[in-house]
This record gives structure tokens, C-alpha cells and sequence, in this order.
């Protein structure tokens, strides 16, 4: 069913802006934003403006301060879960010249009301451009804000959460997101291939608004954003991760199972790993709505992989009723992905 506007010249804009169409399937909402007009977006350390860019009528997203970090601009009535989210954007870098700026553009998704908490993917599209390798393989980002930044993902867990895409700024570059549970990927330009999978988003919201983001020393470009909802995994958040657990720790270096034994005091974590890594290790960690993150001294065997010795295992993920997942390494040994299942009384 198309809606269609009363008569009056701001009714006339807030449509040109939201145009919704109602599917009766799933009691979901195919939302699509042309984004030719500001009316509407709740607006956050961010400047909106209607333009025309590259031959095409969009929306200038600019921080409100060159000094701000970033902002982001929430579109009205989106309360997203699981689907897609497709739109085109662009980056134009205003930085002064010899200030390195790869240019910062994104859409953020589950986002709370007030834009304090959101997960995103963004584009650095001069960073594909780079000669240096390192640099090319932080064109596409995720991150989860304020706890998770592209700084601490990147220290912590190298090269698991960006990659490298054909980009470029000052170009519209086609993004869709699909989420599902806490996994979500980002394909660009069309391809039927993802340009970065995250299996183990961050955030404890489950849904929220979706947002237009932007940096400073920029100005970025949007149009054309699709939303359309799936019906969501029977995922929740708030499980209990005390009781004992069996665990597989899958890794590029091989497989290291064993059993964890866990105990909550409210945000703490404490319990034994035995196994491959060793046998009655402490454990420490913490608990989050769910989220997890939990380490303990482990011994790299002789024979395998890498040098053997002393070194430190952490596990990152949720735990969802009686089962458990996440990304997990031995520091300077082994990468890969760790499932669990809590073991039968």
C-alpha cells in the first residue's frame, strides 16, 4: 500500500524523505528513505544538509565542530532487529592537506535512542588506495560504540574485524548489510560476496534505530537506504554463563577442546579450564548481558605450531541459553573460533 501525503509544502518534504511501505508478512515494515530532505532525522553532533552530489540529490551529513570526533543521524521510526539495510554513500575528505585523512562514512544499526550506543560498519575508502598492505586492509570497519572502537577491536583481535575492499572517495559506493542474530555482514558495490563477516556482533542491544555516520574533516553523502526486516533468530541476551561447559576451540593451528567450569558474581567470571592448554587453569573474566570475555594461562604443546612455553588464552562471545560461542586465541600461537555446550547434570 503507498501512502501518499496531504496537501502542504512540509508534509510534501517529510514524505519525500520517508516513503514506507507496510508488508503484512512477518507484522514488518520495508522501510525506504530517499534522503532528499533532512525533515526528520534526529540529529546527533551532526549538520544535514539537501544537496545534489555526483548527479544525484542526497543527503551532506558534517560534524558540527571540525573538533568533534563524529556524529550520526538517526532515520525516524526504524527499530531494527534482523534483515538488510542497503544505501549509497559517498566521502568527500576536507581535511587540510598533509593531515592524514582516509575518510570515516557508515551506517549504524541497533542504535539507541539518544545515538549513546550503536554497532556499525564504515568505509575508509583512501585507505584501499594505500601502498602499504597493512594500511589497504583497514578499508572496511566494524565497530561497537562507546565500548568496542575500531582501536581496541584492531589491538586486541588483529585484522578479524576490517579488511580490504575496491573502494575509492568521492565515489557512491553501494553497501548492504545483512544481520541475523549476532552475526552480520557487509557486501559491497553488488557483489555477491562479503566484503567483511562478523560472527559475534558486540553490542547487548538486540534492536534499535538505524543512523547515517560521519567523522570530522569530511563531508558524506547518503541516499537511497532500504530497510527491509527478516523475522528475528530466537536469540537473547541476559544467559547465565556459571555451570560447567564443554568446549571446542577451533584454530588455525589445530583443534584444543577441554572443559570449563564458570561462576558468576555478578560481572565477574571465575572457573578452571582443563584440557588441551593444560589442566585445572584459573580463569578469569568477565560477564556482560550475556557477553563474555575470559582468559587463562595456558602451556603451548611441544611438537606443534609455534615455540612451546607459557602463554595466555582468551575467549570472547555469548552464551545463549545452554550453548556458547565467540572468537578466541592463544596469544602469539593460534586464531580461530570457540563453541559450547553446557554439560548434562
Amino acid at each position: 500500500m503507498f501512502l501518499r501525503p496531504k496537501t502542504g509544502t512540509h508534509r510534501l518534504r517529510i514524505f519525500a524523505l520517508l516513503f514506507v511501505v507496510t508488508v503484512e508478512a512477518h507484522a514488518a515494515s520495508l522501510q525506504i528513505f530517499p534522503l532528499i530532505d533532512p525533515s526528520g532525522l534526529d540529529l546527533h553532533h551532526v549538520k544535514a544538509e539537501s544537496v545534489e552530489y555526483l548527479g544525484r540529490k542526497a543527503i551532506r551529513l558534517t560534524t558540527e565542530l571540525q573538533s568533534s570526533d563524529a556524529g550520526l543521524a538517526v532515520l525516524p521510526g526504524t527499530d531494527f532487529q534482523d534483515g538488510t539495510i542497503d544505501a549509497d554513500l559517498a566521502v568527500k575528505i576536507t581535511a587540510p592537506p598533509g593531515v592524514r585523512m582516509p575518510g570515516f562514512t557508515g551506517i549504524a544499526f541497533r542504535a539507541k535512542v539518544d545515538g549513546t550506543e550503536y554497532e556499525m560498519f564504515y568505509l575508509r575508502p583512501k585507505n584501499a588506495l594505500s601502498d602499504d598492505q597493512a594500511m589497504r586492509n583497514h578499508a572496511v570497519q566494524y565497530c561497537e560504540e562507546p565500548y568496542f572502537s575500531w582501536y581496541r577491536l584492531r589491538r586486541e583481535w588483529p585484522f578479524v574485524y576490517e579488511s580490504y575492499a575496491d573502494i575509492q572517495p568521492e565515489a557512491w559506493i553501494h553497501i548492504r548489510i545483512e544481520v541475523a542474530g549476532c552475526s552480520a555482514r557487509i557486501f559491497l558495490n553488488g557483489s555477491s560476496k562479503p566484503s567483511l563477516v562478523v560472527d559475534g556482533l558486540k553490542s547487548s542491544m538486540l534492536h534499535g534505530g538505524i543512523a547515517l555516520w560521519t567523522s570530522a574533516g569530511e563531508e558524506s553523502y547518503f541516499s537511497n537506504v532500504r530497510i527491509t526486516p527478516s523475522p528475528a533468530l530466537p536469540i537473547k541476551n541476559g544467559s547465565d554463563a556459571t555451570g560447567e561447559w564443554l568446549v571446542q576451540n577451533s584454530t588455525d593451528a589445530g583443534k584444543f577442546d577441554g572443559t570449563m567450569k564458570l561462576a558468576r558474581d555478578g560481572n565477574k567470571l571465575t572457573g578452571t579450564w582443563s584440557g588441551a592448554l593444560g589442566d585445572n587453569r584459573p580463569i578469569t573474566g568477565t560477564w556482560r548481558d550475556g557477553y563474555v570475555e575470559l582468559s587463562f594461562p595456558a602451556d603451548w604443546p611441544d611438537g606443534g605450531l609455534g615455540a612451546p612455553g607459557p602463554t595466555k588464552t582468551v575467549l570472547a562471545g555469548w552464551f545463549d541459553g545452554d550453548s556458547a560461542k565467540g572468537r578466541m586465541r592463544v596469544e602469539a600461537r593460534a586464531d580461530g573460533q570457540w563453541t559450547a555446550q553446557r554439560k548434562s547434570p
